[in-house]
């Protein structure tokens, strides 16, 4: 299989866009492996490569070839998945907290990735070498529901979803101190921060970040709350709560002094439910994954969930296969 070459003009409507923003929305590919491609030199504007927050005019020709799969160097491990749902497309599965999802600096083996390598043997080359078949990610410590492509066009479909907010998710999240207002809304820019790369931070001038959040159940110093994050910045709600004054029970980053000696074994942050179309056939999918022993016995048993609903234009929402 050779590299796939596309073409694209500009629309009128476009001029002004992103380089990188322009080629994600056309392409129907991620907005991280669009980068790469433009890093790498494989995205030409009128036969000139342009860094990726280059501002694309009307009328631009852009040029982009995307290479043939590279066989993965990384190794299958046969590490126990604890699957939702599978078809011929994609896999749902519950990531247990401590689980990273894919290989990074320093780790090299144990991720989920390697698992996935194992379960799914057509999976090498789907989205990328690194991350085949991941379209979102949880932290390390964060467990719950993900959703993995099998196919390219999964892969595709999947991005181009999370990237128009169409995939309805829902966390459960202990916090610390008595959340007084039942429900709510945090809205404030997410960005690195200055000193210390690893972490973010509520700042300005950081890319808009939303979070709504709903109290399901109060104790002694604690609040569990619902959590229903509208962008995915990275650390979004973990950052929004601590902005809040109620960081994450057991978060080691951004909880404070009280989490870093606390009883709290991870951050108490769980991707409880998980809902979007699928690829192929459109229908809505929703799935629930109850939390972990280690999350129930800090914050007790979760409350019911209601159905969640697909964006507006969707079509109407079908019954949770779990």
């Amino acid at each position: 299989m050779a590299d796939e070459v596309r073409t694209y003009l500009v629309p009128a409507e476009a001029s002004g866009q992103r380089l990188d923003a322009f080629l994600a929305e056309v392409s129907g590919l991620s907005r991280a492996r669009v980068q790469r491609l433009i890093d790498d030199g494989l995205a030409l504007v009128d036969g000139r490569t342009r860094k990726p927050s280059r501002a694309v005019k009307a009328g631009a020709a852009i040029e982009v070839r995307i290479p043939e799969a590279v066989p993965l160097e990384l190794l299958p491990e046969s590490v126990p998945l604890d699957i939702l749902y599978e078809d011929e497309e994609l896999l749902v599965l519950n990531k247990p907290a401590g689980l990273v999802v894919h290989p990074g600096a320093g780790r090299t083996s144990g991720t989920l990735v390697h698992a996935l390598l194992a379960h799914c043997a057509k999976l090498p080359g789907i989205g990328g070498v690194e991350r085949p078949g991941i379209v979102h990610r949880l932290d390390r410590d964060t467990s719950g529901i993900m959703v993995v492509a099998k196919t390219e066009r999964a892969h595709q479909s999947l991005a181009q979803q999370f990237k128009a907010r169409k995939v309805r998710k829902r966390y459960l999240c202990l916090v610390h101190g008595t959340v007084e207002q039942g429900a709510g809304r945090i809205e404030a820019p997410i960005a690195r921060r200055a000193h210390d790369r690893q972490r973010m931070g509520v700042r300005e001038g950081g890319r808009a970040a939303r979070t709504e959040f709903r109290v399901a159940r109060h104790f002694p110093g604690r609040t569990l709350l619902e959590v229903l994050p509208e962008t995915g910045r990275t650390h979004q709600i973990r950052v929004h709560l601590a902005h809040l004054g109620h960081p994450v029970v057991g978060d080691r980053v951004y909880g404070g002094r009280r989490d870093r000696h606390g009883d709290a074994p991870r951050q108490m942050l769980h991707a409880w439910r998980l809902g979007f179309h699928h690829p192929v056939t459109g229908a809505w999918l929703e799935f629930t994954a109850p939390p972990p022993p280690d999350f129930v016995s800090q914050s007790g048993e979760p409350p019911e969930p209601a159905p969640l609903a697909p964006s507006p234009a969707s079509p109407s929402g079908r019954p949770n296969p779990r």
